[in-house]
């Protein structure tokens, strides 16, 4: 597929980007390249193959939920710059 520069104009448009004359030019030969590296993939034969989300297979990487002790309130209150003693206190951000 060949692309001409007011295409990449009118998409450049759409996307709400300004670009020069010269990048309209740079734009049209890269986005032309990979249109036609798209087509080339568009010619495999992809008869069963399952639809897929990701190219690779995610699995759940994250660590099992365990329970485990935690910081004592008073070491963790000890850092804070104010505190009441049971809560962080911080400067209010919302008026009410």
């Amino acid at each position: 597929m060949q692309l001409t520069p007011a295409d990449v104009r009118k998409v450049a448009s759409l996307a709400r980007l300004k670009v020069t004359d010269a990048e309209v030019l740079s734009l049209t030969t890269d986005l032309t390249a990979i249109l036609g590296y798209v087509d080339v993939l568009n010619e495999l034969d992809t008869t069963g193959i399952e639809p897929m989300v990701h190219a690779v297979e995610l699995h759940n990487v994250l660590r099992a939920d365990s329970l485990v002790e935690s910081l004592p309130r008073t070491a963790a209150l000890s850092n804070a710059p104010r505190s009441d003693g049971e809560c962080f206190l911080v400067p209010a951000i919302i008026e009410a």
